[in-house]
């Protein structure tokens, strides 16, 4: 398993993984690249320095879990699995491909996906579930007895227009969730426009604290942030939450904040125009 605290090395993981992502959406000829570059830093962090779990032994009683609730920005998540040796990498070059294994939402027939998403609304409640039955569970053989195994959940700012996640922020709070993480990925766009013009969601950090949650509010494409706020995350009493203040599309300039790429792969003048601003290629 790829493990780093270098924030520099972060970086350039993440940076390799929005090239591999947008290559994979290019060959599939479809899918989510605004949403899958926003989270980029976030997945990059989690699966390379945070999380505690095995890609030989996916259902490690002891893992942390990590649910991508808005599972349309999977090939992010799919890319840094393949990379960690959940499956070949081969398996990629195969996404929305009928029989493939990889579709267009995640699938827990996948090795390292806890559970399916698409969706938009449930993946916190199931999460939260998750995070509850792990502390039952916390003795069970195979786990760490100092350690009892943290559940991520990743929500976009759009589907945080659904009432169903505020019903899971106010149960995680009563239920005593301390092991349970809510990422928001703030990346102010939506699929029809902007956030805040369509269903403002806004003041996040006012309604959490009025919930009773902890959170940290943070540049989410910022890789020094984003660490630090999983670090305080470690030091929870309750449930937390990380707002993490993104940009749809980010690295690639034509895309960053633009609608059109919440579901359009880039056609082959925009890949090598994205390639040569992620410095993979000369211009």
């Amino acid at each position: 398993m790829e493990t780093t605290h270098d924030i520099k090395e972060l970086e350039e993981i993440a940076r390799q993984l929005r090239v591999q992502t947008l290559k994979v959406i290019h060959h599939a000829g479809s899918g989510h690249p605004g949403g899958s570059l926003s989270a980029t830093d976030m997945i990059s962090a989690l699966y390379f320095s945070r999380l505690k779990h095995n890609p030989d032994e996916p259902h490690w009683p002891g893992r942390d879990r990590f649910v991508l609730s808005k599972g349309h920005c999977c090939p992010i998540l799919y890319c840094a699995l393949a990379r960690q040796g959940y499956f070949a990498e081969e398996e990629l070059w195969k996404l929305r491909k009928l029989g493939a294994l990889l579709q267009g939402h995640p699938h827990p027939k996948i090795p390292g996906i806890e559970t399916a998403a698409g969706s938009l609304g449930q993946g916190c409640n199931v999460a939260l579930g998750m995070a509850l039955a792990v502390k039952i569970d916390a003795k069970q053989e195979g786990m760490d007895k100092d350690h009892t195994p943290k559940v991520y959940c990743m929500v976009g700012d759009g589907e945080s227009q659904e009432g169903s996640l505020w019903e899971a922020i106010m149960a995680a709070k009563q239920f005593h969730a301390d092991n349970f993480v809510l990422i928001i990925d703030n990346n102010q766009v939506q699929q029809t426009g902007k956030v805040t013009e369509i269903m403002d969601i806004g003041p996040l950090a006012d309604k959490l604290k009025a919930f009773g949650w902890e959170y940290a509010e943070i540049d989410g494409n910022d890789m020094a942030q984003v660490m630090n706020a999983l670090t305080a995350a470690d030091n929870q009493t309750g449930p937390f939450c990380i707002i993490s203040h993104t940009l749809k599309g980010k690295g690639v300039s034509f895309m960053e904040l633009n609608k059109e790429f919440h579901g359009r792969s880039p056609t082959d003048e925009e890949l090598q125009k994205a390639l040569v601003e992620l410095g993979e290629v000369s211009a």
